[in-house]
């Protein structure tokens, strides 16, 4: 039997559990499963690119699991009232391949990267950090910012898009947040004296959301726009003199900060992946004057945390709803027998006919 999981159903689960406990506990998994970066089977994720969009599959296992993302990216849809990234996934044995879930992830999207965005925020920005600027107030905003509450003690938001209409939503919505909202005219007052930027944004371009010179000595960015071949949000100006952490370097310099670069001098100016910085085996920040970035694309292992994550908790609270999705049959060879009325049927129609 298979698990599957709808957004009503993935929401009744977080309810139980608590939404800030769901993201604690999957930035300790997503830690660990970075910290086991040599027991994963990897590969940059294979893409569609179709008329208005990138259509992808993100594929993972460990001697465990397996688990992969269908997940799409077009960023007109909502000028048709559609979501820009709609995501499902599965979650499978591997001894025997059997699959154990299949979930919506569009909202678990949204959490695995602002759970990861959050890890790699505490690993390398100013433990005194206050003040985030966020550029794209659209469907990623809340949980990024709630996520960073749990890593610094923040105390306000300086927010941006080009869409006001995003911005009241991300306004209304954080309310009750407790924090300080700022909204400004432009990406530079939002930028300017920040301690942590957070840029994700939908535009299909190599845009400068964040000029050089906006940023002040000892910020951290965490780019997470960028995450497909065209697609940019920094000045490019930016990297060379950062500290750069990618997830994993082949998928990253294709669509991530560093496409922008020939393939030797991005290799120069990345620092480390980031399973590199949770295990230790390179440094983080080193001092509070360094400019550090998180150039992220998103990559499968965050997906297989938050699946692994999810199905333990599902079955802790008897979440979700079981269906065959393997044939229910006691001789393995014989299949047909699951469509064994259609074949009789059809067999009785042949004979007559002949």
């Amino acid at each position: 039997m298979v698990k599957l999981l709808s957004v009503e159903m993935l929401a009744d689960l977080i309810q139980k559990h608590g939404f800030n406990n769901f993201l604690k506990d999957l930035m300790t998994y997503t830690k660990e499963d970075f910290s086991r970066w040599e027991n994963f089977d990897k590969m940059p994720r294979p893409a569609s690119h179709v008329p208005g969009g990138v259509i992808e599959l993100m594929p993972i296992c460990d001697d465990v699991f397996y688990s992969y993302k269908y997940v799409n990216g077009h960023p007109k849809n909502p000028e048709s009232g559609k979501q820009t990234v709609i995501a499902t996934g599965q979650l499978s044995r591997v001894k025997d391949g059997y699959p154990l879930m299949i979930s919506e992830m569009t909202t678990l999207t949204a959490l695995r990267t602002a759970a990861t965005s959050a890890l790699a925020t505490d690993l390398m920005s100013c433990q005194d950090s206050q003040i985030i600027a966020l550029l794209g107030t659209g469907a990623q905003s809340e949980f990024q910012v709630l996520a960073h509450k749990m890593v610094r003690n923040i105390t306000t938001v300086r927010f941006y898009d080009v869409d006001p209409k995003a911005m009241d939503k991300f306004e209304k919505n954080m309310a009750h947040s407790g924090l300080e909202l700022i909204r400004c005219d432009d990406g530079e007052s939002a930028v300017r004296d920040a301690d942590i930027i957070i840029v994700c944004t939908a535009c299909k371009n190599h845009v400068d959301v964040v000029k050089k010179e906006w940023v002040k000595a000892g910020a951290h960015i965490n780019g997470l726009g960028g995450d497909c071949p065209g697609k940019t949000e920094l000045d490019i100006k930016l990297l060379p003199d950062s500290k750069v952490i990618v997830e994993f370097f082949e998928q990253s310099f294709i669509e991530g900060e560093i496409q922008r670069f020939d393939h030797e001098t991005a290799l120069n100016i990345v620092h480390a992946e980031l399973w590199e910085i949770v295990t230790g085996k390179k440094p983080a920040r080193e001092n509070d004057q360094e400019i550090t970035i998180f150039d992220s694309v998103g990559f499968a292992i965050e997906d297989f945390s938050v699946l692994r994550l999810t199905y333990e908790l599902a079955c802790k609270y008897n979440a979700g709803i079981e269906y065959n999705m393997v044939p229910p049959i006691k001789d393995p060879k014989n299949l047909i027998s699951v469509l064994e009325k259609s074949f009789q049927k059809a067999c009785i129609s042949e004979t007559l006919s002949a």
